[in-house]
């Protein structure tokens, strides 16, 4: 072949000498890889094998004869001129431009193109297959496609394909249906483009292909592990017998469908969901489970609990040993993605990757992001195909994350899946219209414990009232007190003296921060030893695992035995609200809406085994601001929202359904649970006419509802409808918009401060002469195994299979030191070389896609950060601690 665009264009190159791509020898050397056609076949190879490893009932729904040929069709694009010069520019040396096809986002745009006339959602499916959709103005005979006569080369590609696979187009029935498809069809690339096909020159000439793609799919950990049949409840939660409500759901759960357990706090609903879904997987009627929590630090501390169910009911699986499944972090080293799932790209990440696994835990966003229009989204949507996806801690409050939740259960059920939604505190208006019904006469009078089941759209959701026990809630009886910061403060040094066990909950990290240290300032004065801890989202994943470890295990079953040992306080902020499983013998907490207030409590006296100081009664003290202080804040409707009596918890919750919560708390001395569970929230969130400045406040919060619930459709694509009072026009789902991905930062919770990932390190890189780069990743003695060393030149990913698992361990255990903080308060960035020394390693962002780039900071001995060689990172004074985390001065 000729070198030279111009060449290319007059001289197009057979079939067998477009190539697909190039490959790096072990000195370097850029040489010829597979060709086009051969890439093509090994992908739709492993998409044919991949179906087979679904369930039946997944197979025969959703994956059509064809949907083969669809998988290899995704790199047709590759043949065009642009492509073929830039990949001969490489081989020779040359340097190429690769700004040039940015218009069309390369070859996936004339993937896109040259499908055109294909049924409805196949080129669309190809023209997404890196993450985002190319734009659809461009035709297949473009002259910088190569014209008619490249398009022809094109076409012929495809039919040799339909002759190879034997199957013509499949019917793609919606646009859900189709991100199963995409996600069936990117996974299959990132395989095919992984290092067990990098020796394969020409797949016509090879033997055992079928053979090296059962491998691949092994080592990607796509199996289906066997479970242990008939096992009984005792048996798997270490002889626990099950409580009356955890019987009635569990006897309700036997096909796919969707279940609400609506129950107190501590009442076992975690286990009861899983028993259901250990025995829907153990009968063949769901593909895995995925457990979603509304945070990082409940999702940590459910995949413990977690492992022992998965020890308990897996057999022994030769394709993927147990002990891959159970351990997270030997999913995302033992387990080989391919390309995108590579050290130094974006699905390297073990809370993307869970999705994909056959049982994982993750936050509740990774599922959301399943129906949104954004970056990989249909990956996770293939990810959760036939699987029992529990929804825990569902709550009233938020307008945005609440409409991104209804659509995902919408989707669900068209996925062949079994949704478990579990909540303490949901209104009937919001279960309503989670499951997609019309209004219904629930309300405070409405049983409690519930169980809703809807299996059958047409004979509607059935309701089951469950049994409750007082056991199950720990104390029923709970004093509330409203009270200052100041006389909260006092009392909480008091009972840790007294070898209480405390919590304090603030809506904020700053304010969190702040408490911590004022505790702390207090230790010389306090007569007796106190332990003081804090928790919250702004620490590295390796701090926040051991704080996270420490303290949970000391407020709860395991930490039983140490209660005696001293008084303790833990400060935290929403992050200890929901699906953990500690016990505090009194709380303290800042007001927030009265779903998550109820939750605070819920860690109280949780339970009734525990040995408790003689001084300890069942108290919440909630600080909380005078109602008509707050109101008169509000008087001249600003345009604010600040309010100086509630301060920066104005910021977090809306003020109106503070104000409705303070109303109803604020003459409350006591609760009775479960008995005030409902009453409680259905009065918060009830409908009434309102006096001004109520009115207005519950006006601007109408309005900001409406137009978050279009936001969040507009992320969907499922509205008819126009922003009101934005001028911004909200497109009504025609043809293939769907597809649209062109906003890479939608968000699954909606706030306006944006986050950023900073990578800290406690010492300047050591250059190597061989061109390592080793880091200190601890400020321990810098001898131990805190020392990382990286290979830059070439990383490990052209070595042997054991050189290429090293290079996953070194990439998961570099990912264990970033924090996320806001925007705002991050470190300035790096500049590119910077970036381009971890490239192979972690991944450093895409602005050309409309990311923010990875920051990186070195901790000195001090806690102050400064940036590579004492480069000014920031005008505000930046600092990070293992015990109080990062921190903005």
């Amino acid at each position: 072949m000729k070198n030279g665009l111009f060449d290319i264009l007059n001289n197009i190159p057979s079939l067998l000498d477009c190539l697909a791509k190039t490959i790096a020898s072990e000195n370097g050397q850029i040489k010829p890889g597979i060709d086009v056609l051969g890439h093509c076949i090994i992908v739709g190879e492993i998409s044919k094998a991949l179906i087979q490893r679904f369930i039946p009932e997944i197979r025969e729904q959703f994956f059509p004869s064809g949907s083969e040929l669809i998988a290899a069709s995704h790199d047709i694009g590759k043949v065009y001129p642009l492509f073929q010069t830039r990949l001969q520019d490489a081989i020779s040396g040359h340097p190429s431009n690769p700004e040039r096809d940015k218009p069309w986002k390369g070859h996936a745009g004339v993937s896109l193109a040259a499908l055109d006339g294909s049924p409805k959602f196949i080129p669309q499916i190809a023209g997404r297959h890196h993450g985002y959709l190319s734009p659809e103005y461009f035709k297949s005979n473009y002259e910088h496609f190569g014209g008619p006569e490249w398009q022809k080369q094109r076409e012929k590609l495809l039919q040799k394909l339909m002759e190879h696979f034997g199957v013509g187009w499949p019917t793609v029935k919606d646009k859900v249906h189709a991100a199963l498809l995409s996600g069936l069809t990117s996974v299959s690339d990132w395989i095919g483009s992984g290092s067990n096909f990098d020796t394969i020159t020409d797949v016509r000439q090879i033997s055992g292909l079928p053979a090296r793609v059962q491998e691949a799919l092994d080592q990607a950990g796509f199996v289906l592990p066997r479970m242990k049949k008939d096992l009984s409840f005792e048996y798997i939660f270490n002889n626990k017998s099950p409580r009356p409500a955890q019987s009635a759901f569990i006897d309700t759960v036997s096909t796919p469908g969707v279940y609400v357990l609506e129950a107190p706090m501590g009442m076992g609903k975690t286990e009861a969901a899983l028993y259901a879904a250990y025995r829907l997987y153990a009968s063949g009627k769901a593909s895995g489970i995925y457990f979603a929590l509304p945070t990082q630090l409940t999702s940590d501390k459910i995949y413990t609990r977690f492992e022992e169910f998965l020890d308990k009911v897996l057999e022994e699986n030769s394709s993927l040993p147990k002990s891959v499944l159970v351990h997270s972090s030997a999913w995302i080293t033992e387990t080989e993605m391919g390309k995108a799932g590579a050290p130094g790209k974006d699905w390297f990440h073990s809370g993307k990757r869970r999705i994909l696994a056959p049982f994982g835990v993750g936050t509740i966003d990774q599922a959301l992001m399943a129906v949104m229009n954004v970056k990989y989204g249909f990956i996770r949507t293939f990810g959760l195909m036939g699987k029992v996806v529990i929804l825990d801690e569902v709550h009233s409050y938020d307008s945005y994350t609440g409409t991104l939740l209804d659509t995902l259960v919408k989707w669900l059920e068209k996925m062949g899946c079994t949704v478990i939604i579990l909540s303490a505190t949901l209104t009937g208006e919001r279960k309503n219209k989670i499951l997609n019904l019309d209004e219904q006469n629930f309300g405070a009078s409405s049983p409690y414990p519930l169980i809703s089941v809807l299996t059958d759209r047409e004979k509607g959701m059935q309701e089951i009232p469950a049994k409750s026990t007082v056991e199950s809630t720990g104390s029923p009886h709970v004093s509330i007190k409203n009270v200052s910061d100041d006389a909260a403060f006092e009392e909480a040094l008091k009972r840790a003296e007294q070898g209480q066990q405390i919590l304090w909950i603030e809506n904020t990290v700053d304010e969190a921060q702040k408490r911590y240290s004022d505790f702390t300032g207090r230790i010389g004065n306090l007569t007796i030893t106190v332990e003081f801890g804090l928790l919250h989202s702004r620490f590295t994943k390796h701090d926040r695992k051991e704080n996270e470890d420490k303290w949970v295990d000391l407020f709860g079953e395991k930490g039983k035995e140490r209660r005696q040992e001293c008084g303790r306080i833990l400060v935290g902020t929403q992050v200890l609200e929901q699906s953990l499983d500690i016990d505090a013998d009194f709380l303290v907490t800042r007001i927030c809406p009265t779903d998550m207030l109820l939750q605070r409590i819920g860690r109280l006296w949780r339970h009734n085994d525990t040995v408790r100081p003689a001084e300890a009664h069942c108290e919440a003290w909630i600080l909380m601001p005078e109602y008509e202080k707050v109101l008169a804040g509000y008087n001249k409707k600003t345009e604010n929202v600040f309010n100086q009596e509630l301060g920066k918890t104005s910021y977090v919750y809306d003020p109106y359904v503070l104000l409705r919560t303070i109303e109803i708390w604020r003459d409350l001395t006591s609760l009775t649970l479960p008995e005030d569970i409902r009453p409680l929230v259905e009065a918060t969130y009830a409908e009434r006419n309102e006096k001004a400045p109520l009115d207005w406040l519950k006006g601007n919060l109408q309005k900001k509802r409406s137009i978050l619930e279009i936001f969040a459709l507009r992320t969907t694509d499922l509205h008819i409808k126009t922003l009101p009072d934005t001028g911004m026009e909200v497109r009504n789902g025609h043809s293939y918009s769907f597809f649209d991905t062109s906003n890479e930062n939608h968000k699954t919770r909606y706030s306006e401060i944006e986050t950023i990932e900073v990578l800290l390190f406690y010492s300047e890189p050591y250059y190597h002469d061989n061109g390592d780069i080793s880091l200190v990743l601890s400020p321990d003695d810098p001898n131990d195994s805190k020392i990382i060393k990286l290979n830059l030149k070439r990383g490990l990913k052209q070595g042997t299979k054991e050189e290429q698992k090293e290079w996953r361990r070194q990439s998961a255990k570099l990912h264990k030191h970033i924090v996320t903080v806001p925007v705002y308060k991050a470190p300035l960035p790096a500049n590119q070389k910077t970036l381009d020394r971890f490239r192979e390693y972690i991944y450093t962002g895409s602005p050309d896609h409309g990311e923010e780039t990875l920051r990186i900071a070195i901790v000195k001995k001090t806690g102050e950060l400064t940036g590579i060689n004492g480069t000014k990172i920031s005008d505000s004074a930046l600092s990070y601690t293992n015990e109080i985390g990062y921190l903005v001065k």
